[in-house]
């Protein structure tokens, strides 16, 4: 029994080493080294003048850098919140309609995953294009049905901009959220669904007693992966609204803030390699501290639902 257990130690780290010297190269070196670099500053892309936590504490309380943090972060809160509402709770009714098993739920299921098939760049394009104020489908067809008067620069205007921003996410990743959330519901046992049914119950309660607790695990998955991606966006950003995060950075985001920062010549809002370094190790705190809290409270929640 011992030597069994010792060839399966073996087996697993065969297969385990291999990803874990990709994940340190690829993963924890970069952030390793973005934590050395926030505590230096200088010219060029290597900071090679040492300064502790200066940069941390300028971050913070000079006026030009917290401004421009605080407003990413309720940015980022704004962002991550449109995402998950549209991925989790259209997703999830998306999931339980396809299952259903009618005819052309097995398009419907490939149709909503196309949209993940893209670039984020493209989707970006796509939606300029259909935003367009000149020559975009969406203006057009809100006229068509006497609408007008909603018409706005939808990515001009700043109360609309971050939300449409949102939207273009929410719409390429949302086959994800469905692919998650069918194979939940597929894993339900077929024998209580039936039994519920001869009992009377409506869909509403079958979603409510049934469905919901099975599903939560997944619930919890999708918002953690929403989460660290929408904390870690930048390519929508860039490809919508630019660097700067326009109109007047009201689509700003950490990713956004960071790149600019770190990468940018001063005139264009750059801060410095150090400073940029600063703005990553923060990211990373923050969607590290988010994570954590999400997994504690989905473990919760499902403990108290096998009690």
């Amino acid at each position: 029994m011992l030597e069994a257990r010792k060839k399966h130690a073996k087996f697993l780290f065969l297969f385990i080493f291999p990803a874990f010297i990709v994940y340190t190269v690829f993963m924890l070196l970069p952030i390793l080294n973005s934590m050395k670099y926030s505590l230096y500053t200088g010219e060029g892309l290597i900071p090679d003048q040492f300064v502790g936590l200066d940069n941390y504490i300028r971050l913070f309380t000079e006026e030009r850098y917290y401004t421009k943090f605080w407003n990413a972060f309720r940015n980022n809160i704004k962002f991550f919140i449109v995402v998950t509402l549209v991925q989790n709770v259209l997703g999830f009714f998306m999931a339980v309609l396809v299952t259903r098993s009618f005819k052309g739920s097995a398009f419907i299921r490939k149709l909503s995953f196309l949209p993940t098939t893209l670039s984020v760049l493209v989707v970006g394009y796509i939606f300029k294009l259909i935003l367009n104020p000149y020559y975009g489908v969406f203006d057009k067809f809100l006229d068509l049905i006497g609408l007008e008067k909603l018409i706005i620069p939808w990515l001009g205007d700043s109360r609309s901009a971050l939300f449409v921003v949102a939207i273009a996410v929410s719409w390429q990743f949302f086959g994800e959220s469905v692919l998650f959330y069918t194979s939940g519901i597929d894993g339900i046992s077929k024998s209580i669904m039936e039994a519920a049914r001869i009992d009377g119950a409506s869909i509403w309660q079958e979603i409510y007693h049934i469905i919901l607790p099975s599903v939560l695990p997944i619930v919890g998955i999708v918002t953690i992966l929403i989460f660290i991606g929408d904390f870690t966006q930048f390519d929508i950003v860039f490809a919508m609204t630019g660097t700067r995060g326009d109109p007047g950075y009201s689509t700003d985001l950490f990713g956004s803030l960071f790149y600019r920062t770190a990468f940018s010549s001063s005139e264009r809002g750059g801060w410095g390699t150090g400073m940029g370094a600063a703005v990553a190790t923060m990211m990373f705190i923050v969607v590290t501290i988010g994570v954590g809290a999400f997994l504690t409270f989905f473990t919760k929640k499902r403990e108290a639902l096998e009690k």
